[in-house]
């Protein structure tokens, strides 16, 4: 089972950008707790992270994976075209947020890509990522039997 995690923009500063809001543990953290489940699992996975739409496009256009856990940070609400890669690509991905969308500003609440997602975890802080890991894991299997 190969996974792919894609962040977009700013994920790279989780731990550092408005902590009250997206929680004070870092990515190099966050992601070492997914690396290490990943395996545990037995599960190849690949990290990606961009700031510019058309890197993280061309990354999901490109990217050799059977499943994707996708974090597009402020594009999850503005931006149709990698809603149209996410579609194009036909992998099932779930949709994860480190806050929780709902209780945000009213721009927020809507995400352009939560309806063509196996499912969306928000509100979770890094604890999504991992969930989220799971729950692919586990569809992986259902998939086999």
């Amino acid at each position: 089972m190969k996974i792919a995690v894609i962040n977009g923009p700013n994920l790279n500063k989780i731990g550092m950008r408005e902590p009250g809001i997206y929680g004070l543990e870092p990515w190099s953290e966050i992601e070492s707790r997914i690396r290490e489940l990943a395996a545990s699992l037995k599960a190849d996975l690949n990290v990606f992270q961009s700031n510019g739409e058309g890197e993280l496009i061309d990354y999901i256009q490109k990217v050799e994976a059977d499943y994707l856990i996708v974090n597009l940070g402020g594009y999850s609400h503005t931006s149709v075209a990698l809603r149209d890669a996410l579609i194009d690509r036909k992998l099932p991905f779930i949709e994860v947020h480190l806050s929780n969308i709902f209780r945000r500003e009213e721009f927020r609440r809507r995400s352009l890509i939560a309806d063509v997602a196996v499912g969306m975890i928000c509100g979770l802080g890094g604890e999504g990522y991992l969930l989220a890991l799971v729950a692919l894991a586990r569809l992986a299997e259902e998939k086999q039997a």
